[in-house]
């Protein structure tokens, strides 16, 4: 049975509604949520420069996707309404068939994976209609609107869940999850390093959807997937909006290039068209000297420095600017950012617990759990044995080193005559494209910002700043050993926080 429909009277309703919290609907949300359905409420699907707007989307991981339509129509409205096929519908010989929303979908499907995708099922939300009154409505009516796809406002529990599961027979070998939704709902799909999907946490969809106004605060905990959520948010705000002026603060001129791949990367996958350029990311040096550019006076060279006259005088940058590793700054540059987005938005991103959050992310994206280990020894010659041993079963790009320049020299110089993999000498003055990423690292602790890797060797701990050793040590997928040849204050710290090579007497274990 052909299904597509509506009428010259429905058609008048253009307003998109959000799905009120209803009885119905919590009953709805109830059932599905008991029986292992993933829930989606008043979501939008983007793609190209579109976008469709869907009160309820419902995954069914054993049947395919469940589309609801809040609608508010009562039997008043409907038992004298003029019937007519309503035009652009796509159509399903299955379920009823809402305006745009299978199309958009399928063609998100075949564009990313070349099929159709899951099967798709509408739905209807009639608050205001019951059952025995639908009955009552007109033969033609009833053929457009089956009962067996509507939640009439008296339909209980049972009910509801024998009309989901009537759609199909259970069907076999579906997608999982992320490569289901990851593919339709943009927003919540979270690329990995190896490109792989997986869908964003309550924590990320929750800060991804708020509105940004004022001053706020993300609060990310190490491989809670910070980056990631930060990237669509700030591509979600160009889709509502692609008007705002967003500009990004990233410590260094490498880490500014790798979120600039990571939001083309999602941009690509997405199929969605927003221009890349319109998205500001700056170090806070570049940030000061277009300041100080405006104002005609002398630009900083390299040391960074906040002139009085910058606090005097406004600078209207972006309507909204994040601020990524905000607590490796210094308490005066973010007193400044304060100052330019005092009657604008802004956000700061930071790894530190200590200061008021407005949103939160605690969940761990990390497979393994990370270890720490720590060694009193030779950190040179130590440093040396580790990466030896390491790339008998690793390769050299899973291997990063963060010290002193000095020491960081030193490596280079032995590990070429020591190991046949070449080691790098990271610089994050330079850009992306000038530096082969794909290959041991040997790293300062001012370079690593939006570096990772699966094995970090620390050394020089007694030197860094805390901030930058806290950073430093949460950089490890899988382990970080912390090398030194004195105590010190940092080291009794990260003993405190991160050691994973002692058991209950005290004694060292073997990494």
């Amino acid at each position: 049975m052909n299904l597509s429909f509506l009428t010259s009277f429905l058609k008048k309703e253009k307003k998109t509604l959000h799905l009120p919290s209803s009885i119905l609907v919590k009953q709805l949300k109830t059932i599905t949520e008991a029986n292992g359905l993933v829930v989606y409420e008043n979501i939008t699907i983007y793609h190209h420069k579109k976008s469709f707007f869907i009160p309820l989307l419902l995954l069914d991981k054993e049947r395919g996707i469940y589309i609801f339509e809040h609608k508010k129509w009562s039997y008043d409205d409907l038992k004298n309404a003029t019937i007519e096929k309503a035009t652009q519908q796509s159509s399903s010989n299955e379920t009823l068939a809402f305006e745009k929303s299978h199309d958009i979908i399928k063609q998100k499907f075949n564009e990313l994976i070349h099929t159709d995708g899951v099967p798709l099922y509408n739905f209807l939300l009639m608050e205001n209609l019951s059952a025995d009154e639908h009955e009552h409505l007109d033969d033609s009516f009833k053929e457009l609107l089956p009962s067996q796809n509507i939640i009439f406002s008296d339909t209980n529990r049972s009910d509801i869940l024998k009309k989901l599961s009537a759609v199909s027979e259970p069907l076999r070998d579906l997608p999982d999850i992320a490569d289901i939704m990851g593919n339709v709902l943009i927003q919540y799909c979270v690329l990995d390093a190896t490109n792989s999907l997986h869908m964003a946490t309550p924590e990320q969809m929750q800060f991804i959807d708020a509105d940004i106004s004022g001053y706020n605060v993300l609060y990310s905990e190490a491989g809670s997937g910070k980056t990631s959520a930060v990237a669509l948010k700030v591509i979600v705000e160009k889709l509502k909006n692609p008007k705002i002026r967003i500009t990004i603060i990233e410590p260094t001129i490498l880490s500014s290039d790798i979120l600039k791949k990571k939001l083309m990367d999602i941009i690509e996958h997405a199929i969605i068209e927003i221009d890349i350029t319109t998205i500001q990311i700056l170090t806070p040096l570049e940030l000061i000297n277009m300041h100080l550019k405006k104002l005609k006076k002398q630009e900083l060279s390299d040391e960074l420095y906040i002139e009085p006259v910058l606090m005097n005088k406004k600078f209207n940058v972006a309507d909204l600017l994040v601020c990524d590793d905000s607590d490796l700054f210094s308490g005066e540059f973010i007193a400044y950012l304060k100052h330019i987005q005092l009657k604008s938005s802004l956000l700061l991103i930071n790894n530190s617990n200590e200061i008021e959050q407005t949103f939160t992310l605690n969940k761990s994206f990390k497979k393994d759990k990370q270890e720490v280990f720590f060694y009193q020894t030779s950190p040179h010659a130590k440093a040396l044995q580790l990466i030896s041993k390491l790339l008998k079963t690793e390769e050299a790009k899973d291997i990063l080193v963060v010290s002193s320049n000095l020491s960081k020299e030193k490596l280079k110089d032995d590990l070429d005559s020591f190991i046949e993999n070449k080691a790098i000498l990271l610089d994050s003055s330079k850009n992306l494209m000038d530096q082969d990423l794909d290959n041991l690292l040997l790293s300062t602790y001012s370079d690593i910002n939006g570096i990772h890797a699966k094995y970090v060797i620390l050394m020089d701990v007694c030197f860094a700043k805390r901030v930058e050793l806290e950073y430093a040590v949460n950089l490890s997928f899988k382990k970080t050993f912390v090398l030194y040849d004195e105590e010190c204050g940092n080291i009794y710290h990260l003993r405190n926080n991160f050691e994973s090579n002692k058991n209950s007497t005290g004694v060292e274990k073997s990494a």
